[in-house]
């Protein structure tokens, strides 16, 4: 698949309350191969995978997990992997 593809890595710092609309933007973007949401210190909460089977109702588990995690985290930052084109 795109694992030949060379990648980079973009990081944004957000307050809880923007994470879910930030992991939204970022999957409806589309180029994105994974996304880690980690505290400022580093350690990693959780690591979402993105395929191109994971569209639509697959999400949505994803997204509820996502918009848990930002309601008791109040900092994160969000790490994400994009395949170069």
């Amino acid at each position: 698949m795109n694992e030949s593809k060379p990648t980079r890595t973009e990081e944004f710092r957000l307050e809880g309350g923007k994470v879910l609309d930030k992991v939204k933007e970022v999957i409806h973007a589309g180029n994105v191969r994974r996304i880690i949401l980690k505290n400022e210190e580093g350690k990693v909460y959780m690591e979402i995978p993105l395929t191109w089977g994971l569209v639509g109702a697959a999400l949505l588990p994803v997204l509820a997990a996502v918009g848990a995690l930002a309601a008791v985290v109040t900092r994160m930052v969000i790490a994400v992997e994009k395949i170069e084109d």
